[in-house]
This record gives structure tokens, sequence and C-alpha cells, in this order.
């Protein structure tokens, strides 16, 4: 791996170095790509398909009507600084400097890259789940650390603990903690995260945490590591305006942490994008503000959005997980007689005309076997899709 130029670790981090030295498209951009070559139904990629609430897009309207739109202040506009604060005291009682102790990112995305990059050096271990989002695996690479994960299993995809305990070592550097979690939708307890905090202490580890779907739980509240005795100081939490307001494509993220560890990230992220989107974070620091039903509502239809898709997975005759949280739900082809579910994926348009990715693209190679049959479906659209979605796929099971 050393051999290799940065870009090149970055993409072998991710699985799309092919041996020639080629670069494989992601598996969204593919199923993506597929979906639109065929016009199957795109349940592959985790976007919505409708606009979040309309006092939000009018903010952005009307911040570009007023002039908003040259470079915001590098930490961010103060309006959203301080809404973001506002947001972690009025939902969980974090209690932040909205100058010092909040940053401002292109997206989730963004607020990982910078993270990891400020303190990830050659050789050091960062912990995550498996499966994950292919965007963790790839800026390890690029920092030249060693990627190292304690693995999911279905039905449940929670984590041993005596495997999380083994995985923690002097070498590790972040603990990087994503729950709800993507691909699967589960949703970490609280003696697995006391557990995750007891081992930060003990190792002198970090915690990092991606936090985008903390408004899309189904069973129970979302509980952010931060709010653990003997977390804040060490943990750096990560959320994201995409996912709770329907506006991807907006790119605004955010990090929240002491800031010590802010001024760590500033210093990498001012080089990276330096500032974004600043019509959006008014419009943002609006949704932030939005009253509490507004929140409980988005997760009550998202939930319904799931039991939809998760009934029509269950005819077609699919084993299926129930997620907690978030936008994607877990299904095994192997009841259908279907053991490759990279080959089921790309076959899937053909059959019934819809799009899924496989979950073995969410980790490493030496693991897939385990995933093999497993495909990841998004339920983050509107209802008449889902359900149109759903007769088609009860189609597999007559074949």
């Amino acid at each position: 791996m050393s051999a290799l130029a940065p870009w090149q670790r970055t993409a072998a981090g991710a699985g799309l170095l092919a041996a020639d030295g080629s670069v494989a498209a992601t598996i969204f951009a593919e199923m993506s790509a597929l979906a639109q070559r065929t016009g199957a139904i795109n349940l592959g990629q985790g976007f919505p398909d409708e606009d979040g609430p309309e006092e939000v897009l009018e903010a952005v309207r009307r911040a570009i009507s007023d002039g908003v739109n040259q470079y915001p202040p590098g930490r961010g506009q103060r309006v959203l600084l301080e809404a973001i604060a506002e947001h972690q005291n009025r939902f969980y009682g974090i209690r932040l400097d909205p100058e010092r102790e909040v940053l401002v990112t292109a997206g989730a995305t963004e607020a990982i890259a910078a993270t990891i990059l400020a303190y990830v050096q050659p050789g050091d271990e960062v912990l995550t789940l498996e499966p994950f989002y292919d965007s963790y695996a790839a800026t390890i690479a690029l920092a030249g650390g060693v990627h190292t994960t304690v693995p999911l299993r279905s039905p449940d995809f929670q984590p041993d603990l005596d495997e999380l305990r083994d995985a923690v070592n002097e070498r590790t550097r972040i603990i990087l903690v994503n729950t709800p979690h993507n691909p699967t939708g589960a949703v970490l307890p609280r003696e697995t995260l006391e557990l995750i905090v007891e081992l930060a202490h003990t190792h002198d580890a970090l915690i990092v945490t991606d936090e985008v779907y903390e408004h899309l739980t189904f069973e129970t509240p979302h509980l952010p590591i931060a709010t653990l005795p003997g977390a804040r100081e060490r943990t750096i939490s990560i959320g994201s305006a995409g996912k709770t307001f329907n506006t991807t494509g907006w790119k605004i993220g955010w990090v929240s942490a002491s800031a010590e560890h802010i001024t760590a990230i500033l210093a990498v992220k001012q080089f990276l994008t330096y500032v974004n989107g600043a019509p959006f974070q008014p419009a943002v620091a609006v949704g932030l503000g939005l009253p509490d039903a507004f929140f409980t509502g988005i997760a009550a239809t998202l939930a319904a959005k799931r039991d939809v898709l998760s009934a029509g997975l269950l005819r077609a005759g699919f084993t299926v997980s129930r997620p907690a949280g978030g936008y994607f739900v877990v299904a095994d082809a192997a009841p259908l007689g279907f053991d490759d579910g990279a080959e089921l994926c790309r076959a899937l348009p053909g059959l019934v005309g819809v799009v899924a990715v496989p979950i073995t693209a969410f980790v490493h190679a030496e693991r897939r076997a385990g995933y093999s049959s497993l495909l990841r479906f998004a339920y983050c659209k509107k209802f008449e899709l889902l359900e149109r979605a759903a007769v088609q796929l009860a189609g597999l099971s007559a074949r």
C-alpha cells in the first residue's frame, strides 16, 4: 500500500482500485446509471425524491434575493453556528460555544475527511463498524491510516462486545461510530456506546460520531455518545442537514467538539473547500429551529415508508431486517436462491425493474463471503414509488 500514490491509496481503500491500476466507479454511481439507462425504480442511492419543508426552501430563496451569495465566514455564518448550538442543547442538553465549538462543513463527508486528516498519521488505526460507509475507508487510506473493523452480523446488526474490546488497542487513534447506521439501519444501544467511551479512555483514542440520521430513529430516540459520562472532551460529533430536511444536494454539515478539536479540524478543512453554501446556511438555521412536531413527523413518515417497502420485500420472498433508523433496509436474497447480491443487483432492473445495491460494497474483500446474499434498499422515496416497487419485486417469487 505504501508504494501507491495518495489517489491510488484512496481508491484502494474504498475497494475501487483494480489490479491493472484502473479505478472503478462506486457502486452508487454504477447502480444509478443502470437505473437511468433501464428506467428502473432507483432504490439504490440514498437520496429522497421529495423536497424538504417549505419554510426552509423559502429561506434559501430569500437569502439569494438578499444577496447572501459571497464567501461566508470560515467557521460558518453566525446564524447557523448559533442554530446548531441551540439544536444540540434543545434535543440533547449539550451546551456549546457557537464561536469556538462548532464548525460548518461541506456536508458530513467533508467533516469526516477533515477530522481524519487532522488526526490520523501513517500507521494509526481507525476502527469502524463493518459494513461501513465507503468514504470512511477511502479517507482513512488517504491519510495513511490502517482501517480496522468490528463486524455487524444479521439479523440485528449489533457488534459483539467482546469483539469490540479486542479490536481497540494502543494503536487505535479514532473509533468512528455511525448510529443510526448506514447501510444496516442499526441503532447502537447505550451499553455499546458506554463501552466505546470506556475503550477510548483506556487506549487514549478519539471518538468520532457520524450522526446524520439522528432525527430518523423509529423505536428509540437518538442517544449522542457525547452526552455520556466521560465522553464529551474526546468526542467529535458530526451532523448534517441533508437527511433531516431532504436537502442532500445542499451539502451543509457541521462538527461540534471542544475548541481544541475544532481548531485542529479547521486547520485542515479551510484548505479543502474553504467555505460553501452561503445562502443555504441561514436556511438550515431556519430548519433547525422548526417545532418538535416536524422532527417527530419526519421519523414517523419514514417509519411508515420502511414498513411499505419491507412488506413488499417479504412478499417477494426475501428475509428482511427491521431497521431502527435511517434510510435503508437490508434484505437477504438467499431464500430466493440468489447467493451473489452484486450479480442480482445488476440483474434486478431486467427482472423486476428495481435497483438496489449489494452490501458487499460496504465491506472489505476478505469479509464479503459473509454478506454475499444481502442487498440494501432505500425507502426514502414517495409512498407511491415504494408501493410500485413492492409490487414489481413480488415478481421475483414467481421466477
